[in-house]
């Protein structure tokens, strides 16, 4: 029995639900060839040279345009920007440029686009690329950023979204 025969592709999706993660809407290009999409798959990687790690299924209709422009914005979504999250995830079925509608949007460094009041904004360069099976793993070089400090992440657990309060709201964490 091989390995892939242990694990069902039901069993891992139900698995990978417990796992909260910051939701993130990732952008790409410009004017009417904008797009993007939301993700929970981001993650730093290195401050060293401030670079993040991002996954995107190499079916989205984001890929071609990651590829040609080579740069993008993660915009880590604050806890009431869930319709944002619900836009770019193909929710209510807009696709490229009108998933952009209803939020308000400036450019940063790169030009991709940044959204007004996101808990934080990654500009980044397209570094490096690895492809494994259906997906890719980017590497972006941060060139600019800003960050808000006074309102709570959006999360995703178990299927659904979920709000934290800000930080200063927030009991304070465990030190051992």
């Amino acid at each position: 029995m091989s390995d892939e025969a242990l694990i069902s592709d039901a069993e891992f999706k139900l698995s990978m639900r417990h796992l909260a993660g910051a939701v993130s809407v990732i952008t790409v290009g410009d004017g009417q060839n904008r797009t993007g999409f939301t993700a929970t798959s981001v993650s730093s990687f290195s401050a060293d040279r401030p670079s993040v790690i991002v996954s995107v299924n190499r079916a989205s209709s984001s890929w071609p345009a990651l590829q040609r422009y080579g740069c993008f914005c993660v915009n880590v979504l604050a806890a009431d920007q869930q319709h944002v999250a619900q836009s770019f995830a193909g929710v209510d079925g807009r696709k490229g440029a009108d998933r952009y509608d209803g939020a308000g949007w400036y450019r940063l460094r790169t030009g991709a686009a940044a959204l007004e009041n996101a808990l934080t904004v990654l500009d980044c360069k397209l570094e490096t690329v690895f492809e494994h099976h259906s997906h890719a793993i980017l590497i972006g070089h941060i060139r600019a950023m800003e960050i808000r400090q006074d309102i709570g992440p959006l999360l995703y657990w178990r299927g659904g979204y979920h709000g934290l309060p800000a930080a200063d709201r927030l009991a304070e964490p465990i030190r051992q």
